[in-house]
């Protein structure tokens, strides 16, 4: 059992590596997307080139991210197969559908069009190139959409059922399952995040040019599409934020509470902690600041709801554990069996707790014999690590504040022509540039570690999930993805900086190109 806790531990963790790395070139992807769409759509209506320029030139900063990303993404779904066999194994219909979806539809749409994009200039006529822009955008975002359906699934299981028969968890209604709430919002919130992330990058990097007198009317424009752009999607990303987490406080009340640091359940008007220091072991805060009233409204959206906390959810879960422990027994005897009455009829009545009695199996196998230790200790088990979902979530949400207000600063200058007197303001923009990454990983682990210990929600516990793979293997395959996605990291920031130091090309406007930017930085000085 010991080596079997390494095993799944180090298939975690090699997940979790991997999808850290992949995520930090996803967001980027989506809002970048919109974003060129954008401003080849100023282009189209006004005629003006410097929009085409402007369009040109980050789309190269776009297909540098896409390319390693594609690149860090493919290895992720061959992980379910190689690492996470007994998962794939066990709801590969629900699960596979979406995924099978997004490789032929979204991926191989967004993947065929972004060489019409980046190529077709001058070759396809000014709407023809501004559809390919929009059919790259709206491959990305498709992508993402079937992406979070199926990791939907995994946080709130819908449109779906265990067949006894076939052991696995089986599609009963695809609409239930592409419409569930949690996918839905969850779709929502991540691409309006990755819009975030784009405007922020060329605001940065908009503002790394006006600062050395370069390529004065390309950054300026840039920043001011960047920084209008952005304020929208900041407050969008906020709001939806909002109701990804009204929606997990139903779905996932486990999560809640860790989010929260509630360790009693929470009457209404509950405060809401600022900043705590949760002690898992004691099962209390060791230290805590809250602001009075503030947590019942944002977290039920009324005034007189309680919220469970954990030694509640903790005492909720051994009462389903309990409950789930003949349907189990029963299961078991039907693999023996198929057509005992007794036990399906025993089986129906308590399936819907059958995930949590896999719980206690990881501490008994017949789980019939569980003592009241184990089956407390697997209750226990239900609840995430309490002080890093904390935490996480409230650097995602300090961060996206924090860029909100900048965003709005940078509208503000953008918009009255100040910028040029606002030094500061364009030094620290560039250190902008890592903020909304930090806020993406941030809320990755929220979504992702206050789901433990389940890898399907009150189904498919993650003790159970992993392939039976040995120790040594798991460091071999662990240590060679980092340092291959560490290798994408470098290749992707030389890449970066490389052709932000090229700076855009001046097209058709070459022969004039010194002149011109001249003249921009002298009138940059004077204003």
């Amino acid at each position: 059992m010991q080596e079997l806790d390494t095993v799944i531990e180090l298939s975690r963790l090699q997940f979790a590596a991997t999808a850290l790395y992949h995520y930090l070139f996803v967001p980027l992807t989506l809002g970048f997307s919109v974003l060129l769409a954008t401003m080849e759509t100023i282009y189209v209506i006004t005629g003006r080139d410097i929009y085409r320029q402007m369009t040109h030139f980050w789309s190269k900063l776009f297909a540098i991210n896409f390319a390693l990303g594609v690149a860090t993404g493919l290895t992720m779904e061959f992980e379910f197969g190689t690492n996470w066999s007994t998962y794939s194994h066990f709801v590969g219909d629900i699960f596979g559908a979406p995924l099978a979806i997004e490789g032929l539809m979204a991926f191989f749409l967004e993947s065929t069009f972004v060489g019409l994009m980046l190529f077709g200039w001058g070759k396809l006529s000014r709407g023809k190139h501004l559809l390919v822009t929009y059919m790259v955008a709206l491959g990305s975002n498709l992508s993402a959409l079937w992406i979070l359906i199926a990791n939907g699934y995994m946080q709130k299981p819908t449109g779906s059922a265990f067949n006894p028969d076939t052991m696995r968890m089986e599609l009963t209604s695809l609409p239930d399952l592409i419409f569930s709430p949690e996918a839905q919002a969850k779709f929502v919130h991540t691409s309006i995040a990755g819009y975030v992330t784009a405007a922020i990058f060329v605001l940065g990097i908009s503002a790394f040019y006006l600062l050395r007198r370069r390529h004065i009317e390309l950054a300026k424009r840039s920043f001011r599409v960047a920084a209008l752009f952005g304020v929208f999607a900041s407050i969008g990303v906020i709001s939806l934020g909002d109701a990804l987490g009204f929606i997990n406080g139903g779905a996932q009340p486990t999560k809640l509470a860790a989010m929260e640091g509630l360790w009693e359940t929470a009457e209404a008007p509950a405060g809401f902690n600022l900043i705590a220091w949760p002690n898992q072991e004691e099962q209390r805060n060791d230290f805590e600041v809250q602001i009075p009233y503030l947590l019942t409204p944002l977290v039920t959206h009324t005034f007189d709801e309680s919220i469970p906390g954990v030694n509640d959810l903790v005492a909720e879960a051994e009462t389903r554990i309990r409950n789930g422990i003949p349907a189990l027994s029963a299961l078991q005897t039907l693999r023996e069996n198929p057509t005992d009455a007794q036990a399906r009829a025993t089986f129906e009545a308590h399936q819907d707790d059958l995930g949590y009695a896999l719980l206690v199996q990881r501490y008994v196998e017949d789980v019939s014999q569980a003592t009241d230790a184990q089956i407390a200790k697997a209750a226990a088990d239900t609840i995430p690590p309490v002080a890093p979902v904390f935490w996480s979530f409230r650097v995602m949400v300090a961060t996206a504040f924090l860029m909100m207000a900048f965003l709005i600063l940078a509208v503000i200058f953008s918009l009255r022509g100040t910028l040029h007197r606002h030094n500061w303001f364009l030094r620290l923009a560039p250190w902008m540039i890592p903020v909304p990454f930090i806020a993406n990983e941030a809320g990755w682990v929220v979504a992702e570690l206050g789901r433990q210990p389940w890898t399907v929600y009150g189904q498919l516990p993650t003790w159970l999930s992993a392939s039976t793979h040995s120790v040594g293997y798991m460091i071999f395959s662990l240590t060679g993805f980092v340092l291959l996605y560490s290798l994408f990291i470098v290749v992707e920031m030389y890449l970066m900086v490389k052709f932000i130091r090229l700076g855009p090309s001046e097209g058709k406007h070459d022969a004039h190109a010194d002149s011109v930017r001249q003249q921009h930085s002298s009138q940059w000085s004077e204003a």
